[in-house]
């Protein structure tokens, strides 16, 4: 199965959306901030895996902010 792949500009709103739950300076935040501006593999690892560390609760927050 392929995994689902996030676009720039939604790693972008992403990051807005935990700058929100968290706060700007959070690790995560931080992370997909870099992940939208460069677009740089290895930037969108550590986002992606940054973000998978959070709680579920904050991240299916942060996708529901993304949806609504």
């Amino acid at each position: 199965m392929e995994e689902a792949k996030i676009d720039r500009e939604a790693m972008g709103r992403l990051a807005k959306a935990l700058a929100f739950i968290y706060s700007p300076d959070h690790p995560t935040t931080v992370a997909l901030e870099a992940a939208a501006k460069s677009g740089a593999e290895h930037d969108i690892k550590k986002a992606r895996t940054l973000f998978l560390r959070l709680k579920p609760g904050d991240r299916r927050a942060a996708m529901a902010m993304l949806a609504g």
